[in-house]
């Protein structure tokens, strides 16, 4: 199986001790986001889960303690860098401070295991077309070698987006292929495949992979070993190819503050759930109650093998 940490919140930057206590204590409850009182219980053990799938935009808080405390797991990690301000990324720490966060933790885990994600694309007055041009190699010039993949998406106008962020505008498909273009330029001079997920395969003629970002290729790459993944588990939803996987986050906790973020309805509920955190708790969010219904989560390993290409 694959276990996600990443769609709903980031764990990383803001729940890395209680993370390391689920491994220690070697389970995790998460509760139906539509239901709360359906409860599933994760096992954190390396032989039902073929890979722990993070998605942060700060992995400084746990590098010190993933050879020793994740050594038993394959991992695959998504960094978010984008070329935003306070103004649209009010609590993430500097671009220069990530990127060298992201240099030390391929170091550890491979640049195979590794990926960029420079997303959502946001094109305004202050974030330029041209702008993106300039900042992107910029970056890749930073990030060669520590990956060997760079993953891109356009803003979705969800509405808790727009809700949150009134002036955002969809990315015109001009716009859309002179990015694609220039970063499919940059990705062959720097090392770096440039795909997208969930944008169909309308930038498939200028270089680039439009099958996902987590697909079965790629985490057979990390992991080492071929996999044989139940057809139910092979596509997320349209327009990409990447697998499912369990997610163990929580809506409305990541205190990052995008104004372009999908996952939190506003600060003040993302302020309120933080409150309820407690590391030493298996729910990510608050403790047990009376009326909760937990069922073991079916977990199963989808690969035999035993090595990872990282280790």
């Amino acid at each position: 199986m694959i276990l996600n940490t990443g769609s709903r919140t980031d764990i990383p930057a803001f729940y890395s001790e209680w993370f390391f206590n689920r491994i220690k204590e070697g389970y995790c409850l998460v509760r139906n986001p539509y239901d709360p009182v359906q409860v599933t219980k994760y096992l954190f053990d390396p032989e039902l889960i073929d890979c722990i799938v993070f998605c942060t935009k700060n992995p400084e808080p746990m590098l010190e303690r993933i050879e020793e405390e994740l050594a038993a797991f394959n991992q695959f990690w998504q960094v978010t860098i984008t070329p935003y301000g306070k103004d649209l990324e009010p609590h993430v720490p500097p671009k220069e401070d990530v990127m060298d966060s992201f240099n030390r933790l391929a170091q550890i885990v491979g640049p195979y295991a590794t990926t960029w994600r420079y997303d959502p694309i946001i094109i305004t007055p202050k974030y330029s077309l041209a702008h993106h041009l300039i900042t992107f190699e910029k970056m890749a010039n930073k990030l060669a070698g520590a990956t060997h993949r760079c993953v891109i998406s356009f803003v979705d106008l969800y509405e808790k987006t727009k809700k949150n962020f009134a002036t955002v505008r969809r990315v015109t498909k001009p716009e859309r292929e002179t990015i694609a273009g220039e970063f499919a330029r940059v990705g062959e001079k720097y090392g770096m495949e440039i795909c997208t997920c969930h944008e169909g395969d309308e930038l498939a003629g200028f270089g680039i992979n439009t099958k996902g970002c987590m697909t079965t290729e790629v985490l057979e790459r990390v992991i080492g070993y071929t996999m044989q993944v139940p057809a139910s588990k092979k596509k997320a939803r349209e327009g990409c190819d990447c697998l499912l996987g369990a997610d163990i986050g929580v809506y409305n906790t990541c205190a990052h503050g995008c104004k372009y973020c999908y996952a939190n309805f506003d600060y003040d509920t993302v302020l309120a759930n933080l409150e309820k955190h407690d590391p030493s708790s298996p729910f990510l969010i608050g403790h047990e109650m009376p009326e909760d219904v937990v069922k073991e989560a079916k977990q199963e390993r989808f690969g035999e093998g035993q090595i990872s290409l990282f280790r």
